[in-house]
């Protein structure tokens, strides 16, 4: 803080000093380390894949998910949201859920298939970064319980847990995994940038009461997962994509059920 005194020839206590305060420069720390670390994994999922450990890299991607997940929670729960740190997370998720998932389900599969792979990985790469653009556009326009398109991370680890499982059981090779692969990566793809309508679980509360069933079913969830987790990880996610596709058709039906009983009804008055 500085506080700038009146230089002119009027006595004193005629007029105040002014005050002139400063921001101090700088960024919250504790949800960037949590950016910073899913970057981190995403580009070490990339480097995984060059070196031919694909199990490595999807198991990177899909520990970006969670680091990706946490650092907006916490930066909420901890009232350090910024600027800074929405552009940052941004630029991260493209890396993380746009760039490593293409380029190890290249790595793994798609390189078989010539030009046509590479294209269906730059397709992916391409809608992630469409994707993050509108979601950008629309903060604080968009209703927050629910993503318009697959949500990038989803996306990423649909990709990252079928690596996961083809690397498991050592599927590797077939022409016909691989077009299956590109198959996979562009549907996700035009999941991203489609109107489709996703839940978001932002209005979860972590910190309220929640039935004993609640507790139950979480630990449920993580005894599956550490059973084979590759696999249902992919059931998981693939359900969750499944699952705003039967949202948004059964949303349509309704609403054209609606307006044909408000017709009849207006057919019915006149």
């Amino acid at each position: 803080m500085r506080v700038i005194h009146n230089n002119s020839n009027e006595p004193p206590g005629r007029s105040a000093p002014r005050v002139e305060t400063r921001r101090r420069a700088g960024i919250y720390l504790l949800p960037n380390l949590f950016t910073t670390g899913a970057l981190f994994a995403g580009f070490y999922g990339i480097v995984a894949a060059i070196n031919t450990r694909f199990e490595a890299a999807a198991i990177a991607i899909v520990v970006a998910m969670v680091l990706d997940g946490m650092d907006g929670r916490i930066a909420r729960m901890t009232n350090t949201q910024s600027d800074f740190g929405a552009q940052y997370d941004s630029l991260s998720d493209m890396v993380s859920f746009g760039l490593a998932p293409a380029l190890v389900i290249y790595e793994w599969a798609l390189f078989d298939l010539g030009k046509l792979g590479w294209l269906a990985a730059f397709v992916y790469t391409a809608a992630a970064a469409l994707r993050l653009a509108r979601f950008n556009t629309q903060v604080g326009i968009a209703d927050k319980r629910y993503f318009q398109g697959l949500p990038s991370p989803a996306a990423a680890a649909i990709v990252a847990s079928l690596v996961w499982v083809g690397a498991h059981f050592e599927l590797r090779g077939s022409f016909v995994l691989a077009l299956a692969g590109a198959c996979a990566t562009v549907l996700a793809a035009l999941l991203m940038v489609s109107n489709v309508r996703y839940y978001s679980f932002k209005d979860f509360d972590l910190r309220g009461r929640v039935p004993f069933v609640a507790v139950l079913a979480v630990v449920m969830v993580f005894v599956l997962v550490s059973i084979e987790p590759a696999t249902i990880l992919l059931v998981l996610f693939g359900g969750y994509a499944l699952s705003g596709i039967a949202d948004t058709w059964w949303q349509r039906r309704r609403r054209r059920a609606e307006r044909r009983e408000a017709k009849a009804a207006g057919s019915g008055d006149g």
